[in-house]
């Protein structure tokens, strides 16, 4: 009993040493110039609360990192028909070795690795400037949205798309370009608001719903749904698929890993009500962890050239990976064409309302924002954001924007910028460890990416149901994202119908209009006719 007493005051001691410690540290970080140029005392932080909300940002957010090389190396990248293989008989390569063919597939995944370290590099450079220029405590990374939008809209998947992936990564830098050109004269509030409310609402509903569906797919998520020559989309989880069609050939809901994936999500979901920090990463990690396990019906290194290959790979753990296919990938030479100007519009569109809404969002759960709507740093917050999405196109990858996940670090107490240094800490180490990163198998990506469908899905209730003219155009919006596969068709489509449904209403009031304009002339004839008799009276 003794013994237990002793112990358990020895703890307290400790705990009590510690804390003192802490204070004293937190103490002199405040005082000193690094804690006045962060505002720690002002705001009513410190350094080692910044710093746990900064490690609690990164852990929700980590998972960008392998999910952005994903979705960005489904469109195949710069890989082509050239990288294909094929037999000693044949002098070329057919057009459709880009869907199965292991030189493409070995391109594709040295690329990936690429994309992983631009994913990482992009997030450390947006999050260290956001947190040293704009002194807000916000998380930055390349966005979901915008990477679907190029790997299955407009690249396509593995380049069956209209562009080429240099061609829109010309249109992320020119889009990047006047994003800041917005945010320097400050009109990224004002182009936000000529859009319809509904329409900007769905937005983010459509493009969560756009986002599951890929991640419920085979080649990006856990295969519960595939293609079916009768129905279009059908239930199929099964082990064995048509390389070519993607349908189902046997073993339907068999799959070992669809099982393993369906774990997984059900581990992030029980994470994320018990509000548990990096909850989708643990999920992430359960999937992972057990895919690495070679001879096994879920690993993600079988007994092929191709999964040797990445299993060599694997075995180095700390590796820096060089970027070499991805930077500076840039092809101006199509900007003659009108569907590169439609999808430059239509990313500007994104950014600007998804940009600003997240960071309004950010800084009203901070407490920063006024009583006049504004908040500071405000305006260095929107140039470091268009900023970072200028290095992230010459990187190769897709837009960089201010991450809701960032919620996580604010709750946590995270007030300044050193929270979002501390975000560009982390992603700097990861560049370290980009085989580890590089060898996640999508079927532990998708439940995540599922998850984020769920998260965008929120803002749904906030439009009026009860008014069609709101709720027409919102569903349209919706909708039209993942049944066309598109985000540009659902954006168009409910701006379309909600001008058609206001046609009537404008009619109406240009009608009173007129009508009133018509009095007002027939009232002033009135009174020219009566001063003219009155004029002839006196005569």
């Amino acid at each position: 009993m003794e013994e237990k007493l002793c112990a358990a005051g020895s703890f307290t001691k400790m705990a009590k040493s510690l804390n003192k410690m802490e204070m004293k540290v937190n103490e002199a970080i405040s005082k000193s110039r690094i804690g006045k140029y962060f505002k720690l005392e002002s705001r009513k932080s410190s350094f080692t609360k910044e710093f746990r909300a900064g490690t609690a940002t990164f852990l929700t957010m980590a998972y960008i990192i392998t999910v952005n090389a994903s979705v960005l190396s489904d469109s195949g990248g710069t890989c082509s028909v050239s990288d294909c293989t094929f037999p000693a008989n044949q002098t070329h390569a057919t057009p459709d070795c880009v869907l199965n063919n292991e030189g493409y597939e070995k391109c594709v995944a040295k690329m990936r690795s690429d994309l992983i370290v631009a994913t990482a590099l992009a997030s450390m450079i947006g999050s260290f400037a956001m947190g040293l220029l704009a002194n807000l405590p916000l998380g930055l990374a390349p966005g979901m949205g915008p990477n679907a939008y190029l790997a299955y809209n407009l690249v396509g998947f593995h380049g069956s798309g209209k562009m080429s992936y240099q061609t829109v990564m010309a249109i992320f830098l020119v889009e990047g370009c006047a994003f800041l050109a917005i945010a320097v004269f400050g009109l990224r509030g004002r182009i936000a608001r000529f859009i319809p409310q509904p329409v900007r609402l769905a937005c983010a509903a459509g493009i969560g719903l756009f986002i599951a569906f890929v991640g419920l797919q085979a080649h990006q998520g856990v295969g519960l749904v595939g293609p079916d020559s009768s129905t279009l989309i059908t239930l199929t989880a099964c082990t064995s698929t048509n390389p070519v069609t993607g349908e189902c050939t046997g073993g339907k809901m068999q799959s070992a890993t669809f099982w393993l994936g369906s774990v997984g999500f059900i581990i992030m979901c029980y994470g994320l009500m018990k509000e548990i920090k990096g909850s989708m990463i643990y999920g992430i990690l359960f999937v992972t962890l057990i895919s690495w396990i070679r001879n096994t019906a879920v690993t993600v290194f079988p007994n092929t050239p191709s999964g040797n290959s990445s299993y060599e790979y694997f075995k180095k753990v700390v590796d820096f990976h060089k970027i070499e296919s991805t930077a500076g990938a840039l092809d101006f030479t199509h900007f003659n064409n009108g569907e590169v100007w439609i999808a430059l519009i239509t990313l500007l569109y994104i950014d600007v309302l998804a940009s600003t809404g997240t960071l309004y969002t950010m800084a009203e759960i901070g407490g920063f924002v006024n009583e006049d709507g504004e908040f500071e740093g405000e305006y260095t917050a929107y140039m470091v954001d268009a900023g970072s999405t200028i290095v992230a196109s010459t990187l190769g990858v897709s837009p960089v924007a201010t991450f809701v996940e960032s919620s996580a670090g604010i709750r946590e107490g995270g007030r300044t910028g050193i929270t979002a240094i501390v975000v560009g800490f982390y992603f700097l180490l990861s560049l370290f460890f980009t085989p580890l990163i590089a060898s996640v198998p999508p079927w532990a990506i998708g439940p995540s990416l599922v998850i984020v469908g769920v998260l965008m899905m929120k803002v749904v209730k906030d439009i009026d149901w009860n008014n069609i003219k709101h709720a027409v155009p919102a569903f349209v919006t919706m909708m039209l994202m993942p049944l066309t596969y598109s985000i540009a068709n659902g954006i168009l489509g409910g701006i379309g119908v909600y001008i058609a449904l206001s046609l009537y209403d404008n009619m109406v009031s240009w009608v009173k209009w007129l009508m009133r304009m018509k009095k007002m002339v027939v009232k002033e004839q009135n009174q020219v006719s009566a001063t003219a008799d009155q004029n002839i009276e006196v005569v």
